[in-house]
């Protein structure tokens, strides 16, 4: 028998419903973002209000692993916290990347210079779904070896360095790894090694139904 805690999670999920939307307009388009505000009723109190939303593609991170089982890591400076930042490969999906999967090989190509002998999805998660629209899926690329120098863009300098899991697991520990997407990919990873499979990718995203 559910407990009074229980019983109250499932009254109030019960009560919320999704905010139809009346409305939409681009503000202003950047490369990496659109900037749109949708106008949504509360299904509460029947008012209307005005929502920022970032339009993004979807973005990957490669969670890559060498033969002898250590993970290939890089370290760039990154502009909004001013600072050099330890992460994985990842990026946001090209115009002619035709799969997640093909987006992260490309980006572990540019940025490492490693291939991998296989990849497998481990999971996906929403970066921000309060201003967000998008996704950012993770993928495990085995046996990876270096083959090519890196491909960067001019505005990228990356180091890269390999680090067995204890390693990588010790940086995370001491906050030498913040990166919250990066810190997601590896929690993907460790239920992989676990032998836990990757969730269901749920496509069902309701934006609400516009009225007139």
């Amino acid at each position: 028998m559910p407990d009074e805690t229980t019983k109250k999670a499932d009254n109030t999920s019960a009560v919320i419903r999704p905010w139809p939307l009346l409305a939409s307009k681009i503000l202003n388009a950047f490369p990496i973002y659109t900037l749109r505000q949708d106008t949504r009723r509360s299904p509460r109190t029947g008012k209307d209000h005005d929502f920022l939303v970032l339009d993004s593609k979807d973005w990957i991170n490669v969670v890559p692993v060498t033969p002898a089982g250590n993970l290939v890591l890089i370290r760039q400076f990154r502009h909004g916290t001013a600072s050099l930042v330890w992460e994985i490969p990842g990026g946001m999906m090209d115009e002619e990347d035709k799969s997640p999967e093909q987006a992260a090989q490309r980006e572990l190509l540019e940025e490492t210079g490693y291939v991998p002998e296989a990849m497998a999805f481990l999971g996906a998660v929403h970066p921000n779904p309060a201003i967000q629209n998008n996704r950012c899926h993770t993928f495990l690329a085995r046996n990876v070896r270096p083959r090519h120098t890196q491909r960067l863009d001019g505005s990228e300098d990356i180091e890269v360095q390999e680090a067995p899991w204890s390693e990588v697991s010790r940086m995370v520990d001491e906050g030498e790894i913040s990166h919250s997407l990066v810190l997601a990919a590896l929690f993907w990873y460790e239920r992989h090694l676990m032998n836990l499979p990757p969730p269901p990718l749920n496509e069902s995203l309701d934006n609400g139904t516009k009225t007139s």
